[in-house]
């Protein structure tokens, strides 16, 4: 059986997720407008936004902003470059992903920052650095919705 890897997660959703119009300074309600962000760079609001999502601690959300934006560059910076962007697009995407999943932030949360045998033991939020690595991640999400078998 191919996985399923098409996210229905809405670009209205991820945007909600990284702050909404309140902190992207845009309404976004379409896959090419969130494009069109992500590509303009970011707001680094949009950062703490989505980093407030996942992080239950201030260690954790230090890890996490510094994985997608070098600390010393993050300070001197209002907006994220268009790679810097698309990292966290996709984070907010598999943090959206996993809410909508487990139907509670807390348990997404947890999912997201621990360990999972069926990603070789890596964490949900680690392979959100690469495309390919979120895509995992979204298969392994669909098929706890869908009962699929690993």
């Amino acid at each position: 059986m191919e996985p399923i890897t098409s996210a229905p997660v809405s670009a209205n959703t991820v945007a909600r997720m990284m702050g909404g119009q309140r902190v992207l300074g845009r309404r976004i309600r379409t896959v090419r407008q969130l494009r069109q962000a992500v590509e303009g760079g970011l707001p680094v609001g949009a950062l703490e936004a989505v980093v407030g999502h996942v992080a239950s601690d201030r260690f954790t959300a230090a890890a996490l902003k510094y994985a997608i934006v070098p600390k010393t560059t993050l300070h001197r910076r209002e907006r994220l470059t268009a790679e810097e962007s698309a990292r966290l697009e996709r984070l907010a995407r598999m943090t959206a992903l996993a809410e909508q999943v487990w139907e509670d932030e807390e348990r997404a949360r947890e999912f997201l920052v621990s360990a999972q045998p069926q990603l070789d033991g890596e964490r949900p939020v680690d392979l959100a650095r690469s495309d390919l690595g979120t895509r995992e991640v979204e298969a392994l999400l669909y098929r706890i919705e869908y009962a699929l078998p690993a």
